[in-house]
């Protein structure tokens, strides 16, 4: 049983770097824009985090910095695709293979690097019950904050006026300019509060889930992210959902290697990827579906009075 709760436990963690990353990319998308560099973003923000939390000791500058760092490339990303039109798949593709190589340039200064010893985090009373207590309640608080942040997202999207907006430019930006809507300039803002996500999830990754910093230390987490949007139908509560089934499969492939599974350990580590893979083929079964909650103008330029 106590196994079963530190699962749990690590399921919860390993899926909270899917889920912050997974919701900046879901805003993006209401707003209309497909954010293919998610991966790149993720590295640099990484690095970025991981040198400051080295530098300065704090992991609060660290999450800053790294979503500082997104929200950067983010809007560098959202300046080319918004403003000069360029084919947001290929921007996207060219952001995540720079943000591969640059962090590889500046993290070779920080791959021997050690973080301080981390803090071992409980909820008074929560965190001494049976069972729950080990799997639920001694969590980092940016586990309980990947929560908070889906149940946020979720009343901003469909509760707020302001996402009710978001959600219209997403639909038809040329009705919410006819408006009077910048759209331009809401689409900017969506593009770089979701690179600031991704961000966040990226120094997650290297200050308090691994804590170090190697090379590709992201391992394709970002494209995972980027297949949660569309697994959870641009649905807040569906991205934690799925976050956590794949962070689940993720920690499985470790405990069947500490169970002695005879199983090639090579076929376990592509576990994650494979089974990313047969849910978007199953999803792919249903277009029509998928048509029926996808953003009507996502991936599609905008170019007000043209």
């Amino acid at each position: 049983m106590n196994e079963i709760a530190l699962l749990l436990a690590a399921t919860l963690s390993a899926g909270t770097v899917l889920a912050i990353a997974a919701l900046g990319l879901l805003l993006n998308e209401r707003a209309g824009i497909v954010n293919l560099g998610a991966e790149g973003m993720m590295l640099v923000a990484a690095i970025a985090g991981f040198a400051t939390a080295v530098h300065t000791g704090s992991d609060l500058l660290a999450f800053a910095a790294g979503a500082g760092a997104g929200a950067a490339m983010a809007a560098a990303f959202g300046g080319l695709v918004i403003w000069l039109n360029t084919n947001q798949y290929a921007t996207g593709l060219a952001l995540s293979l720079f943000g591969g190589g640059f962090s590889a340039f500046v993290g070779i200064a920080y791959t021997q690097e050690k973080l301080a010893e981390r803090v071992q985090y409980a909820l008074p009373v929560l965190a001494d019950l049976p069972f729950v207590g080990p799997a639920l309640f001694r969590q980092h608080p940016m586990v309980y904050v990947a929560m908070a942040l889906a149940a946020a997202l979720a009343w901003f999207l469909y509760r707020s006026r302001a996402g009710l907006v978001l959600r219209a430019v997403g639909e038809s930006p040329e009705s919410a300019h006819a408006l009077g809507y910048p759209v331009r300039r809401i689409r900017l803002a969506a593009v770089m509060a979701g690179g600031a996500l991704c961000g966040l999830a990226g120094a997650y990754l290297s200050v308090i889930y691994t804590p170090l910093w190697v090379e590709g230390m992201t391992a394709g987490k970002g494209w995972i992210a980027l297949a949660l949007t569309t697994f959870a139908t641009w649905r807040p509560a569906r991205v934690l959902l799925g976050a956590y089934l794949f962070g689940g499969v993720t920690m499985l492939q470790f405990h069947l290697q500490g169970e002695g599974v005879q199983i090639a350990s090579q076929f376990l580590t592509m576990l994650p990827y494979l089974a990313t893979i047969v849910v978007l083929v199953l999803i792919s079964r249903n277009p029509a579906w998928i048509r029926a909650n996808m953003p009507a103008s996502i991936g599609r330029p905008f170019h007000p009075g043209g």
